[in-house]
């Protein structure tokens, strides 16, 4: 069985569990003189949950580490347009790897994806035609490069002591296999027992669904991957969720009954729901990384609303701070609580590595629109931001006649009734256009009042209810 490195311990707080283990003495000794260096930063950073086999708490995968540069891999399966938050802390655990001069391998399971990993599921996925599978994969992909361009721009001092970054796709070496090849070539290294043994299985075959042979076949699937890239790229390092445990210990048992190397697995902890669900797509609660699902505004809102007992533990994990650094954060916190400071460097560092300088930077004017009623942050901001922000809001692009009035603007967005009633709620004071009251009905539209310098006119009526007009032929 797995390793535990540590004791368990939970951290609740509303809405998110994040679920912890510490290194256990007796299972792995954090003495810098016996472990790597890396080893002992990412188990400070609580970045590590469990590792197999046994000895690898101990000195064989320290003694791997400090032996040269090594390949690690770790697999994204595209059964969505985008990754999430949820798949973050692998990716985090990767760019700890290549900061530390070893080589990387992100693989996209563009054949795994059609089968369906059943770990941490209670009902089986949904089949995906090849080319929503292959959609997906560039979503995907476009989101890998985009995380690893911005760790080496913005959190990298020195990338030529970068490790090598790989992408692959695990269906390169499936497309030419026929079923009996694979399961002639790749089947008998698998027992049964050891199969149904697995947690991922044992807890589908007692729920009222069951699982299907395809579910069951994933194990030696992903067992293949790893014994794959151990062949062709000397891969002799797993990482994944610790949801992923059993399909790491499938992969270790494959290479090492054909090849009889060692290699060796780490998980990192899983970011659940209160409900002890997985953050990410299947429990809809997902926050994406690319900016077309999930805005950097959201995002960047989505660290900077965390509970204040999780974000220390946030920061160690989520972000490149040395630990010495939190802890003076952490200080900073304390002396006024009232600024977030924690909060607001959380924020800050996941969003500019998701995002980049650009996609922070549009976080941080879109928070002082909406929040800070900032009409300088609005006047810059673009149609895109407006869209992003405002995501339920109608967007009209109109021309400006001479002398349009605020009535006209409200009715041409369609904010207000026609007749009486709309000219009404204007007088009332209902209506806000650019984060001032409009309650003259009649007066004429001013340039820099009530239109911006980018064109655009925020109307709202009411507390909630928004409409943007981009304003043509200025």
């Amino acid at each position: 069985m797995a390793a535990s490195i540590a004791r368990s311990c939970c951290r609740l707080h509303s809405g998110v569990i994040f679920r912890k283990t510490f290194y256990s003495k007796a299972s792995f000794h954090c003495s810098p003189s016996r472990t790597s260096a890396l080893l002992l930063s990412l188990h400070n950073r609580g970045l590590l949950k469990e590792s197999f086999p046994d000895r690898a708490a101990q000195a064989e995968l320290p003694d791997l580490l400090r032996s040269g540069p090594q390949t690690v891999y770790c697999g994204f399966d595209p059964t969505a347009d985008s990754l999430h938050a949820g798949n973050l802390l692998a990716i985090i655990g990767l760019l700890h790897f290549r900061a530390a001069g070893h080589d990387v391998i992100a693989l996209l399971g563009g054949a795994t994806a059609r089968i369906g990993d059943p770990s941490g599921r209670s009902a089986e996925r949904e089949r995906l035609s090849p080319a929503a599978v292959e959609e997906n994969s560039r979503g995907i992909l476009e989101s890998l490069h985009r995380i690893f361009t911005h760790h080496e721009l913005y959190f990298c001092p020195d990338s030529s002591r970068l490790g090598r970054l790989t992408v692959l796709n695990n269906r390169s070496w499936y497309k030419d296999w026929s079923v009996l090849e694979f399961f002639s070539e790749v089947g008998r290294s698998f027992r049964m027992g050891t199969m149904l043994s697995r947690h991922s299985v044992q807890s589908r075959l007692k729920g009222a669904e069951g699982m299907s042979f395809t579910e069951f076949s994933y194990q030696i699937f992903q067992a293949f991957d790893f014994y794959r890239l151990h062949q062709l790229h000397g891969c002799r390092i797993q990482l994944g969720g610790t949801d992923q445990l059993g399909n790491i210990m499938s992969g270790h048992e494959l290479i090492h009954r054909k090849t009889g190397e060692e290699v060796y697995g780490l998980t990192v902890p899983l970011v659940t729901t209160s409900m002890g669900d997985k953050l990410g797509k299947t429990a809809g609660n997902a926050v994406w990384l690319n900016r077309d699902k999930t805005s950097p505004f959201d995002f960047y809102q989505y660290f900077l609303r965390l509970p204040d007992n999780s974000v220390e533990g946030y920061l160690k994990l989520f972000t490149f701070l040395s630990l010495a650094e939190v802890e003076k954060v952490m200080d900073q916190q304390k002396q006024d609580p009232g600024k977030r400071i924690a909060h607001k460097r959380l924020a800050a560092e996941v969003t500019k590595l998701v995002h980049g300088k650009e996609g922070l930077e549009s976080a941080k004017r879109c928070t002082n629109a909406l929040y800070h009623s900032n009409i300088e942050a609005l006047e810059q901001m673009s149609d895109t931001e407006l869209q992003e922000l405002f995501r339920e809001a109608p967007f009209h692009e109109v021309f400006l006649d001479p002398g349009s009035t605020v009535l006209d603007a409200c009715r041409r967005a369609q904010a207000i009734p026609e007749g009486p009633r709309g000219y009404q709620m204007i007088k009332d004071g209902g209506v806000w256009i650019n984060h001032q009251r409009a309650a003259n009905p009649e007066q004429v539209l001013v340039l820099g009042q009530h239109i911006l310098s980018n064109g655009l006119s925020l109307i709202r009526v009411g507390k909630r209810n928004f409409y943007i007009i981009k304003w043509l032929s200025l």
